[in-house]
């Protein structure tokens, strides 16, 4: 459905791309306009006063705090000032305010390892980005911030261990798909519980479809959203509201307080289905691509992001590598900004000369390049990336020639045989894929070949169910017995909401499914529907 227009883009947004076509000469012409047009908006002295911190009136950390990509000496601190989160502007006048912050050993503060302070911006929308340095390795922290009189929640993060360091054990989650209007962050409250390492959000963090007054599935009957809410997020506002939305969940503020995120996004961060500089809809490219600024300077201003992924215009460079010792090597992919389009009309087909077209591409020939070459260098034990679509091959029916999904690698075969070549000419022993997007668990054995039976397994895929899209699911969907005929390497698959644990060590990796049994009501308690482990050196899954 192609949404109405309901606020065009700041005019002197346009104006300034109108000023600077062409200076930008590797990108199109639309391109170029939408990039150039968010240069202008980029925080100085000359864009806003400064107002003392003193005269915030109420309390501006009404969503939370949040920690993100652990390095050894390191981890992004993040929050944002808000003391309105559901209005325009967040309750904030356009001015700058001084945000100082506090990292220390204990939750008391009674032992301080850094402090400082940082002058926030309204051009981006009063968000904190802190990246304390010096940091011991491997090692537990707490942290808060101060405007005013006011203090924020208290975090608690972790740095990731010496890139030399052996380490026994490390204990990730891997969350996705949180669709506001189709339940509760049930799952999150759970999440920040469990003794974790690091999260892993691999896209979908929120949706821009419409929320209505009462929540959608949530079925409010304590509270009204604005009608602000009820309309497809287009505007730099927009997606900013929307944000505010989702991150004032207490759920999901819990699971940021507990524990250090490593963020991804996919599609429904900007739009559904979208790819590169091509819209789902057939709206003109300039007006996609001011669409797509947006969302990703909202997202940026959102997220625990280092300032290497700032973004730049239309572009904002997501993948990136981290380390955990000499136990894991993480390469984060975007498979949303680089790809080809979407073959046969993005939807599900059989494969056909369209999308086996060597040429065609799901990350980009530099991003391509950047895994491979990573796997080169890398001397972990376990090879893991965490990225967005099904990576696996996914028959969807019991057909000589099965339809498959377009939007996932099923539709991009040859770039996936190059990654999984890439890995081979590397030496990779153990790779495993950390998927989102289908608002379902899986568990793959991932093969070069899925058609002789027998063939060698070249490592696992772990998909993690969504939080809340979907509703409330199904331990065995309509699907259930049709999927799992037909891709004899699904060795699980389960359609309830949660999230999924996974604790890599020396001689295995052991998944857990977490599952909770509804999201369209508040509270529902958290099990283990399957587990699974796969051995170092050996892959292939098995139910323990």
């Amino acid at each position: 459905m192609t949404p109405a227009p309901h606020d065009d883009h700041a005019p002197e947004l346009r104006a300034a791309a109108a000023r600077h076509l062409g200076r930008r000469t590797f990108l199109t012409t639309a391109s170029a306009a939408a990039a150039l047009a968010f240069a202008v908006n980029l925080p100085g002295t000359a864009h806003a006063v400064e107002v003392d911190a003193r005269q915030i009136a109420e309390d501006p950390f009404t969503l939370g705090v949040a920690s993100g990509d652990p390095h050894p000496g390191s981890v992004i601190l993040w929050t944002r000032l808000a003391p309105r989160p559901y209005e325009p502007g967040s309750g904030l006048p356009r001015a700058r305010f001084t945000v100082r912050w506090e990292l220390a050993h204990d939750d008391r503060f009674t032992r301080i390892a850094r402090r400082g302070s940082v002058t926030v911006h309204p051009e981006f929308d009063h968000s904190v980005h802190v990246e304390p340095t010096g940091l011991d390795p491997d090692r537990v922290y707490f942290y808060r911030f101060r405007a005013g009189q006011w203090i924020s929640p208290t975090g608690r993060t972790r740095t990731a261990p010496a890139r030399a360091a052996r380490i026994a054990e490390l204990k990730l989650a891997a969350v996705s798909c949180q669709a506001y209007h189709d339940g509760y962050f049930t799952a999150y409250r759970h999440l920040a519980d469990e003794d974790l390492d690091v999260v892993f959000h691999l896209g979908d963090y929120l949706y821009e479809y419409a929320v209505n007054s009462v929540g959608g599935a949530r079925n409010y009957t304590d509270r009204r959203l604005p009608a602000l809410y009820n309309r497809e997020t287009i505007t730099l506002e927009d997606y900013r509201l929307r944000y505010g939305l989702y991150k004032s969940d207490a759920d999901l503020m819990a699971a940021h307080a507990a524990h250090p995120f490593v963020v991804t996004w996919d599609d429904h961060e900007t739009e559904n289905n979208y790819a590169d500089e091509i819209p789902e809809n057939d709206v003109p490219r300039e007006e996609f691509l001011l669409r797509r600024a947006a969302s990703y300077r909202a997202y940026w201003e959102n997220q625990p992001l280092r300032s290497p992924q700032q973004p730049e215009g239309i572009d904002m460079q997501l993948y990136r590598r981290l380390q955990f010792g000499r136990l894991a090597q993480f390469d984060v992919l975007d498979t949303r900004q680089y790809r080809s389009d979407q073959a046969y009309g993005d939807g599900l087909d059989i494969p056909g000369p369209e999308s086996e077209d060597p040429s065609r591409t799901m990350t980009g020939a530099t991003q391509e390049r950047w895994l491979i070459d990573g796997w080169h260098a890398s001397r972990a034990l376990w090879n893991v990336v965490p990225q967005q679509v099904n990576f696996s091959r996914r028959k969807l029916d019991l057909n000589p020639v099965a339809k498959v999904s377009m939007d996932s690698w099923d539709g991009y075969p040859a770039s996936r045989n190059r990654i999984l070549d890439g890995a081979a000419a590397a030496g990779v022993e153990n790779l495993m894929v950390l998927t989102g997007d289908v608002h379902v668990a899986y568990a793959y054995d991932i093969k070069r070949d899925y058609d002789t039976p027998g063939a060698k397994v070249v490592g696992t895929e772990i998909v993690a169910t969504s939080i809340s899209s979907g509703k409330d699911g199904a331990d065995r969907p309509a699907t259930w017995e049709t999927y799992t005929k037909a891709n004899p390497h699904m060795k699980f698959y389960n359609g309830r909401r949660g999230y999924v644990t996974v604790t890599l060590g020396e001689q295995q990796a052991r998944a857990d499914f977490r599952t909770v049994a509804a999201v369209t009501t508040p509270g529902a308690g958290i099990t283990t529907a399957a587990s699974f482990v796969t051995g170092a050196g050996n892959p292939g899954l098995q139910q323990v």
